[in-house]
Parts: structure tokens; sequence; C-alpha cells
């Protein structure tokens, strides 16, 4: 008599364990985040590009110590954090106090971004998101730039969304063709702009420069203010003019990425001669 029952069923314990902490992981992965100070130390030596990096607030281990120093000296965000909010952002519930969020690609310089404009003989044309905080707002504002045909984008180093996995999704593969810069000082850039020749539009509501009065044909870098606040006030004290969009509604705002789209098509028309 045969006693082989055919192929058995592995039942170990090993292979039918949970796949939560895997799938945590694999989430995690995709979200860009990083966490862990093996992760994050490797991730700093390999050169991977690091949006920010948030750190137990009054931890004074060691191994967090030079996970700071070694980031910043990289010109990388690094930002105290409550643990809870550690806890919240983990996919792996084991952080160890430190989380990286990876950028989805490097930052330019803003004279990278001038070179381009230079390179395709056209006069620059920025977008500069002045601490735009949510992630799906600077996504769109990248798309439209990119299809408006801007030259890149600049944003600050802090207070502001980053290049994450969020920002590159919303932006539907725009991140990977226009070139991102960040910046320590927005007022000072604008100063720097404007001894290059390049006329700055901030927008606001209460603006006395009419949207279609504007002249974007030459050296323009248009300013999108915060989703709360609209822009600060040092920043609004650099721009050359503030442009308002005419509303004809009972609403008199629209949200930054609709008002770049409003405000970058207008550059569009008329450096297209229409």
């Amino acid at each position: 008599m045969r006693t082989d029952k055919g192929p058995q069923k592995d039942r170990s314990p090993q292979r039918d364990r949970s796949p939560w902490k895997d799938k945590d992981n694999l989430e995690a992965e995709a979200d860009g985040i990083i966490e862990g100070r093996n992760a994050v130390i490797e991730a700093l030596r390999a050169g991977t590009p690091i949006d920010k990096i948030y750190l137990a607030k009054g931890e004074t281990d060691a191994a967090l110590g030079h996970i700071a120093s070694t980031a910043r000296s990289k010109g990388i965000v690094v930002t105290d954090a409550d643990r809870r909010k550690l806890d919240a952002m983990s996919r792996t519930h084991a952080h160890q106090g430190v989380i990286a969020i990876a950028a989805v690609r490097e930052y330019v310089s803003v004279e990278d971004i001038l070179a381009a404009a230079r390179e395709k003989d056209e006069a620059p044309l920025l977008v500069i998101c002045d601490e735009l905080s949510d992630p799906h707002n600077l996504g769109a504002v990248i798309r439209t730039a990119e299809c408006a045909g801007a030259h890149g984008i600049v944003i600050p180093k802090r207070r502001s969304a980053g290049l994450t996995a969020i920002v590159a999704k919303t932006s539907a593969g725009a991140v990977s063709y226009l070139p991102v810069a960040r910046v320590p000082n927005l007022t000072a850039l604008l100063k720097d702009l404007k001894s290059q020749g390049i006329w700055i539009f901030g927008t606001a509501a209460e603006g006395t420069t009419s949207l279609y009065q504007a002249d974007f044909k030459g050296p323009s870098a248009i300013v999108i203010g915060s989703e709360g606040d609209g822009m600060g006030r040092l920043v609004r004290e650099q721009c050359d003019f503030l442009v308002s969009i005419p509303m004809r509604g009972k609403i008199n705002s629209l949200n930054a990425s609709a008002a770049a789209a409003v405000v970058l098509y207008e550059a569009v028309r008329q450096r297209s001669g229409n």
C-alpha cells in the first residue's frame, strides 16, 4: 500500500505567520519613510536623497546625535518631534526615536534653474512657493508649472512640504521633469533674483496690479503664498508687483494651486504672443 499522500502543505509557524509587519515595511518604503537608527544611518551613508529627519525630542543618545550632525552637514532639515508624533508616523512601530522622509529626487540650486533657462534661450519663469505646507498643493503646483513650461520651483527649507512621495504622486510624475530648489531664506533669494534683472510678482487678493495688466513676458518669478496666511511680510516687501486675480463670485480667493494655475497660464498666453 502506498503511504505517499503527495506534497503536503507546509504548516510551519514561519510560513503561517502574519504578513502585517512585512506589509507595514512595504507601505513605509512606498511612502518614503525610513525608520530606525541603522536604517537612517545607512541611508545617509549611501547618499539617499532625504527631505527631512524627525528626531525624538529630548533624546541625548549618541547614535541620534551622530544622525543629526551628519544630516545637518549634508544640508538636510532636522526637526525635533514629540514621541507621540513619531509613533503616529511610524509604520513599523520600531522607529527607535528617528524617522527620515526620503525625497523622490535631489534638489537643485536656483542657479541650475536659471542656467536651464539660458540654455533654452528663454526668459526665466520661476514659481516660488512661500511655505506651502500641504503636499497635495505643492504637487499640484509642480504639475501645473511643468505643463506651463516654467523652468523651476523654489521652496524654503523649513515650514514647507518637500519632495515626498505624496508630492510626487500628486504631481502626476511632473516632479521627475521640473527642477525644484530649496533655499534657507526666501527674502534673500528674492533680493538676489532682483539684482539679476528678474521681476518678482506676488499673488495677493488685495494686489494693486490686475492679473491682465501684469507683464510676464520678461524674466519673471511668481510667488505663491501659503494656504492660510498668504505671503509672509518680508517676502511681500520684496515683490515688485502684487498681482490680484479678478473674482466674480461670492468667494474672494482661490486655493494656492488654483491661483498658481491661473497666473501661470496668463504668463503662457503672453509668452506665446496671443
